[in-house]
This record gives C-alpha cells, sequence and structure tokens, in this order.
C-alpha cells in the first residue's frame, strides 16, 4: 500500500509520533513517506523564525523520505495562517504526486491543520484520508486560545474534517468524549494507540528494595505546572522520608518547580533529558507518578511499564493503559491517595518492583508490529481499497 502522511506538527516542533508510525507501516512492507509542513511562530523561537531553511527540500530521517518545508505564521493571525498552511501542503501534494504517483491513503496526524488539508486534497483528487488524533480539548483550547469561539468557522471545518474522513483514530477511546464539546461524535473512530519502543525501551530486572530507599520518577515537561498536577504531587510528597523522587522533562528545574518542592525531602529536580538518559533513569527507578490533570494519552506510563516498572497515575489515564497489578490509579486532585499509595509501595521492600509480564502487556497494546497490523487493516477497509 502507498502510503502518504501529513502531519500537523514535525520536528523541530514535535510530531515524533507520526514518525514512529511511518516507520512502523514501512517495516510492515507498506511504500511510506510524510509531507511535513512546519509552521513557525515568532513569539515560540524567534532565533528560528529567521534563520530557518528556505523554500522546499527533501531529506531523510531514520530511513522514511520526508519533503519538506517551514512557513511563517503571523502573531493573532490564526484565519489567515491556516488558509496559508493549507493551501502550501495542497501545492506540496502535487509536487509529490509528479515524484511518486497518487498515494493509496493519506494519513494525518492531529485534524488541525493537516485534516482540513487532507480534507481539499481528497476531494480534488479523490483519495481516501485518515485522521489520528492526538489532542486532547485542553490542547485545542491552548493552540486557540481560551476564547475558541471566535474560531467557529475553524470549529465547523474540523467537524467536516472528521465527518468526511475514511476513519478518525483517537490514540484512546476517551478522547472521543473529551473532544465532543466541539466536534461532536457524529463520525467514523477506531480508537489506535501510538507507538511504544519496546525494544528501546526493553524489560530489565531489578533488585528489590530491602535495605535501600525506594526511587520512584517522574517524567513530564513542566512548562503547564497546573496541567501536570506537579501541586498534587509536591503536596503528595510532603511527608515520606524514606523514599526518592526523580523529576525530570523540560522546565522541571525551573526557578518555580524548586520553589513548588522546597519543603519536600530528597528530591532531585534533572530538568531536560535525552531519550537514552530517560531510558537510563526508568531502569534505575522502581515506580513511575505522573499526577496529572489532563491528558490524551500519557505514552511515559507505557515505556515504564515497558522496562517492568510499575505507575502511580491519576484516574485520567485511559482505560487502555491500565495494565492489571501494573497501573496504580487515584482521583485527579486527590493528593492524600496518591500519598497513601506511595506509602503502600515504599512498605513492600521484600518485593521485586519490576516484572517481565507488564513489558510484554504493553507490547501486545502499542509495539510497532501491533500498530502497524491495526493500522493497515483500517486502511485497507476504506472505500478506497
Amino acid at each position: 500500500m502507498h502510503i502518504l502522511a501529513i502531519p500537523s506538527f514535525f520536528p523541530p516542533h514535535g510530531g515524533a509520533f507520526c514518525l514512529d508510525q511511518a516507520k512502523a507501516l514501512r517495516d510492515a512492507g507498506h511504500e511510506v513517506r510524510i509531507l511535513a509542513c512546519v509552521q513557525l511562530g515568532f513569539t515560540l523561537d524567534k532565533d528560528f523564525y529567521f534563520k530557518a531553511h528556505n523554500g522546499r527540500w527533501w531529506e531523510q530521517i531514520d530511513g522514511i523520505d520526508v519533503y519538506r518545508t517551514y512557513v511563517h505564521g503571523l502573531p493573532k493571525s490564526v484565519r489567515f495562517n491556516a488558509s496559508r498552511w493549507i493551501s502550501t501542503v495542497s501545492s506540496m501534494y502535487d509536487d509529490y504526486v509528479k515524484k511518486y504517483g497518487e498515494p493509496d491513503v493519506i494519513h494525518t496526524h492531529c485534524a488541525h491543520l493537516a485534516g482540513l488539508a487532507a480534507m481539499r486534497i481528497s476531494r480534488q483528487h479523490h483519495k481516501p484520508y485518515f485522521i489520528t488524533e492526538h489532542l486532547s480539548a485542553e490542547l485545542f483550547k491552548a493552540e486557540f486560545g481560551e476564547h475558541w469561539e471566535r474560531h467557529e468557522w475553524l470549529r465547523l471545518q474540523l467537524i467536516d474534517a472528521y465527518q468526511n474522513a475514511a476513519n478518525v483514530m483517537p490514540v484512546a477511546a476517551e478522547l472521543v468524549k473529551n473532544l465532543e464539546p466541539f466536534f461532536g461524535e457524529n463520525y467514523r473512530f477506531t480508537p489506535v494507540s501510538n507507538i511504544v519502543d519496546t525494544q528501546f525501551f526493553a524489560y530489565r530486572n531489578r533488585t528489590t528494595p530491602y535495605g535501600r530507599k525506594m526511587r520512584f520518577c517522574c517524567l513530564a515537561i513542566a512548562s503547564n505546572i497546573h496541567c501536570k498536577g506537579y501541586d498534587i504531587l509536591a503536596k503528595a510528597w510532603e511527608d515520606i522520608k524514606d523514599a526518592e523522587l526523580v523529576i525530570a522533562g523540560q522546565m522541571t528545574d525551573s526557578p518555580a518547580m524548586k520553589q513548588l518542592f522546597a519543603s519536600c525531602t530528597n528530591v532531585e529536580l534533572k530538568g531536560h533529558l535525552d531519550r537514552d538518559s530517560v531510558r537510563d533513569l526508568l531502569y534505575d527507578c522502581d515506580a513511575l507518578i505522573l499526577a496529572s490533570r489532563s491528558e490524551a494519552q500519557p505514552l511515559v506510563l507505557l515505556e515504564a511499564m515497558s522496562t517492568g516498572i510499575p505507575v502511580i497515575a491519576s484516574d485520567i489515564v485511559p482505560q487502555s493503559l491500565r495494565i492489571d497489578k501494573a497501573c496504580h490509579i487515584f482521583p485527579t486532585e486527590d493528593a492524600q491517595a496518591l500519598n497513601i499509595i506511595i506509602k503502600e509501595m515504599i512498605g513492600k521492600t521484600d518485593m521485586p518492583t519490576s516484572r517481565p509480564e507488564y513489558h510484554d502487556a504493553v507490547c501486545q497494546l502499542a509495539s510497532p508490529q501491533c500498530i502497524a497490523a491495526q493500522l493497515t487493516r483500517i486502511f485497507s477497509q476504506s472505500d478506497g481499497q
């Protein structure tokens, strides 16, 4: 099958999920390429905004051919930016067809804005398009501001894109209900998880915590401390004396985070870690904690369980991630309940924290082979096949 992936976001501003799925589909025997138009924001990265590569070009990333360009977004110009992005992608699609011919299917990541571009292309070229949806309602609000009603024209277009897609694939079933106030539920959808590199996040046995302090970690960006529930975690950790907590992710070493955890003992704020260092940290810990108030699909939980350790998470976590005996859930906002689970886990110092069956369960849910098979089945069932 000839598959063209069109992400709404791509490096240097997100987009790793698109590349992961493209590689998995390629390894499953499909012809896969990516068409990536990245909108640059003046306030997001002023330096790169002016120094970014001009024009359109091809490059290969992890063995995947990518047709790329940047467009410069204008501040507070949502309608103009969206229209230009969609027109640019449509033009790039024409370039692509001249080089490689028409794809069998178009696989977009996020309805905004790739779904809108795919809908236009589909109407012109009569090709089915699919939307893998990663964005939660909270992220849509963050993208367009709290006054979403000012962009009613865009909401209506997104509803149209959902309804005309051959299939919408939310990364968790709960995302459909989460987005319902904005886009309704009148469209075809099949939940499909994001990919976890289960070979990279391979199982590793840990010793029992007997005779040493139990070591917990939290891996979540801290640009929005409230959203990630760091205040809940700090309150829950206040009286924990006989365990260690390592917090990592962009901005986790910020002054605001240092102040938040100032009264907590045995807490290390490490800041940003690269992928290898994230895995090393997971291998060095007995459990992971995530106290978020909002998540579409927190892959860090699956990555931790893939290495063999249990996780503690708020009940916003999708049901699909709640692996039996590996995922311990507490009510969102309830720091006392989180504190109790942490203490219960600390009390089991005579038991190993790592279990290979956690890794096996993640493989069955989110391995590259599993997700490629699901996507292939969904694409093959489209009217265009």
